[in-house]
């Protein structure tokens, strides 16, 4: 088995900055042949054992996540917690979701609603950026979007294909959030979640 999947963080200048491997693996272990496609992360890798690193690059304090971390609020929260100003994310979803078809209709907005959720309890920025399209017999969910520490989506995708997408990221927003609603020095309780650092 190979660690989790990478993403790589390069600077202006062409340099690797940083590296990241995804914590949060899903799928299943073995081959479901009641599945239209497989989702073997559980049996080709391992999840990462770097946990949640920032970087100082392009101004200001990066972070990295991929794909199934973004549906996890402690990815955010790590991150947050280091200083990170804006975080990447790349991610691969399907549109369909074969354990729970009904959820289908859902999967963009479970997908918005997590990272609106991540930037703005956490006062950052959010790039998320998808792969699109049909793969494999698979149709892809798209919706690359970029998000202010607000929980504002200021810049998205607008189809299933290949998009460009800008927008200047002011890293001083990050404030408006950290100084004054979630003020993680003033009103975080630490001693009261114990639960969730307890081991699995």
């Amino acid at each position: 088995m190979r660690q989790g999947l990478l993403a790589g963080l390069v600077d202006g200048r062409g340099d690797i900055v940083g590296k990241y491997r995804k914590v949060h693996l899903p799928g299943h272990h073995e081959h479901e042949p009641w599945r239209p496609f497989q989702h073997l992360e559980k049996r080709y890798f391992e999840p990462g054992n770097q946990g949640f690193g920032t970087w100082q690059a392009f101004g200001g304090t990066m972070g990295m996540a991929l794909c199934n971390d973004r549906r996890w609020p402690e990815t955010y929260r790590m991150l947050a917690l280091q200083g990170t100003e804006l975080m990447m994310l790349g991610y691969n979803t399907p549109i369909h979701y074969p354990p729970v078809p009904t959820h289908d209709h859902l999967q963009g907005f479970h997908n918005q609603l997590c990272m609106q959720a991540g930037a703005y309890q956490n006062g950052m920025w959010v790039v998320g950026v998808a792969k699109a399209g049909r793969e494999e017999g698979c149709d892809l969910l798209g919706e690359s979007c970029i998000i202010a520490p607000t929980g504002e989506i200021v810049a998205q995708a607008d189809t299933l294909e290949d998009e460009l997408l800008s927008y200047p990221c002011d890293l001083d927003r990050t404030r408006e959030i950290r100084e004054h609603i979630f003020n993680f020095k003033l009103h975080r309780r630490p001693e009261t979640y114990g639960l969730i650092t307890e081991p699995t």
